[in-house]
């Protein structure tokens, strides 16, 4: 779960918090961070949702917290691998993918089954939201 930096070294994967309008937390975002040049980025796979959601948001917002695993399927998945490892890899977050994707799936089909188009819709959103970076890889 890292990158290179700009400046040469190596950027890592960390859940943040991002304060919006000096008064919205939204909590578990994944940024890459420098430690050497103190350069952060966002996840380019979360960037939509967590654009989308400070939009919703408005210029001046209330005070509230969000926890974005909670908007977003990839910070859900690697908030899931933090959980499980100090350090997680690659290979865990494939396996990860992998397993929400069949998971997803099998909730998109009872949904379909039941009739309940929010729900099924619900589902379509985290899938498509996994497929970003799937589908770029």
């Amino acid at each position: 779960m890292q990158k290179s930096c700009p400046c040469g070294e190596v950027m890592s994967m960390k859940l943040r918090t991002v304060i919006y309008s000096g008064k919205v937390e939204i909590d578990n975002v994944p940024v890459y961070s420098c430690e050497a040049c103190s350069r952060s980025e966002v996840f380019p796979e979360v960037k939509p949702d967590l654009t989308g959601l400070i939009g919703r948001l408005g210029s001046e917002p209330e005070p509230q917290t969000f926890l974005f695993n909670e908007w977003n399927e990839w910070a859900d998945l690697i908030l899931e691998l933090y959980v499980r490892q100090k350090r997680p890899n690659q290979q865990e977050l494939d396996r990860l993918i992998e397993e929400r994707i069949n998971k997803l799936l099998d909730l998109l089909l009872l949904a379909r089954r039941m009739g309940d188009e929010q729900w099924a819709g619900e589902v379509e959103k985290r899938l498509s939201q996994i497929s970003r970076r799937t589908m770029s890889t």
